[in-house]
């Protein structure tokens, strides 16, 4: 059968922790869908703006090997995604295990027979730290 992998991003500024996340998915399933942020979610959540809009992130996105359908991510609601996509497995940074949030998303997602796989956070690159940098220019 068929293993559908799901993960998502906004994907500003990408770099090796983004293509190493969805190198690792590809492994672990046949087919990766990956959820690209909207502008406006990601302004919602971090207050600013990505720096690359959103039309140029899911192309870059769309154009990697490992990926084999894009999607908007407009919605933080992991089971709304669930429930149009029918994914198998969920891919998400390991800095996201153990928080209250993500121990809910598993309690739901066992009910209907989707695992969460944690990769490991890339910590020495992160559109955070490019951003940082490059506001200082």
């Amino acid at each position: 059968m068929k293993k559908i992998g799901y993960t998502t991003g906004v994907f500003d500024l990408f770099h090796i922790g983004h293509l190493n996340i969805l190198k690792r998915a590809r492994l672990e399933c046949d087919h990766l869908i990956v959820g690209v942020t909207t502008d406006e979610l990601a302004e919602k959540a971090k207050s600013q703006k990505p720096f690359i809009p959103f039309q140029e992130r899911m192309d870059l996105v769309e154009s990697v090997k490992y990926v084999d359908e894009v999607v908007p991510q407009t919605s933080y609601d992991k089971m709304e995604a669930w429930n149009n996509l029918k994914f198998d497995l969920m891919f998400v940074g390991d800095d996201w295990k153990g928080t209250e949030q993500w121990i809910n998303i598993e309690k739901d997602f066992s009910k209907v027979g989707v695992e969460i796989i944690y990769f490991p956070y890339t910590t020495h690159t992160s559109s955070t730290i490019l951003r940082r940098i490059l506001s200082k220019q």
